[in-house]
């Protein structure tokens, strides 16, 4: 595929559309910057030989019609010598270098739209790469945005997790200290009514074995 041929696509392209209908613009704008830079060194090359091509065909055209004003000029000298032999020479070959002006002017204008129209690519790649240079660091960074971004949410959706669980386990928590709560409850029941006569008569009571053994120290000291 010729670089006229690719003319169309590339001058039709939107660099906008792409990127929005990118999965991943990261990736999709260093590709096309590749892609753009490849074409734009193809263009610069095939603009340069194509401005050739026309500065060419304007200076044959120029030197034709050149030509054909100077054959003029020289059948009117040729009249004005009285010599209507060498005018009708002239103006012959001033019809001959009349067709191929006409000729030449056509190649001309053929030269001077493609070499438009290949000026016109080239200031759109450079327009484009320029435009896609300094969108590309705020795109990245947006993407680097985007995946921390991502990342928290996945850190969040773990923490909700977590939070769930310890909820569940205190709610365990709960029941088991509702268990034991019960187990606690029926072990006091199952003690039955408490003996107040008993604990009573308990604060009274002295240690007898003691008194005894006092005593009785008492005694083998007066010995």
């Amino acid at each position: 595929m010729t670089i006229l041929t690719r003319f169309k696509d590339i001058m039709s392209s939107n660099i906008n559309a792409l990127l929005d209908k990118a999965e991943n613009p990261e990736k999709m704008i260093d590709q096309v910057l590749r892609n753009l830079n490849k074409d734009l060194g193809a263009v610069k090359a095939e603009t340069a030989s194509i401005m050739a091509q026309e500065q060419r065909a304007k200076r044959e055209l120029d030197e034709c019609i050149e030509e054909v004003n100077k054959m003029e000029r020289y059948a009117v000298k040729a009249l004005e010598a009285n010599n209507e032999d060498d005018a009708r020479k002239f103006l012959e070959r001033k019809v001959a270098l009349t067709a191929k002006q006409s000729e030449l002017q056509e190649s001309y204008n053929l030269s001077q739209s493609n070499a438009t129209r290949m000026r016109e690519m080239h200031d759109k790649l450079v327009a484009d790469i320029g435009e896609l240079e300094s969108r590309k660091t705020m795109i990245k960074g947006k993407m680097a945005v985007a995946k921390t971004q991502d990342r928290i949410n996945q850190i969040g959706s773990s923490v909700n997790s977590a939070n769930r669980s310890i909820s569940a386990f205190e709610r365990m928590e709960e029941k088991a200290n509702k268990v034991l709560d019960e187990a606690n409850a029926m072990a006091e029941l199952n003690r039955g009514p408490k003996d107040d006569i008993k604990d009573l008569t308990a604060k009274y009571d002295t240690n007898t074995d003691i008194d005894d053994e006092l005593e009785e120290l008492k005694k083998r000291l007066n010995k």
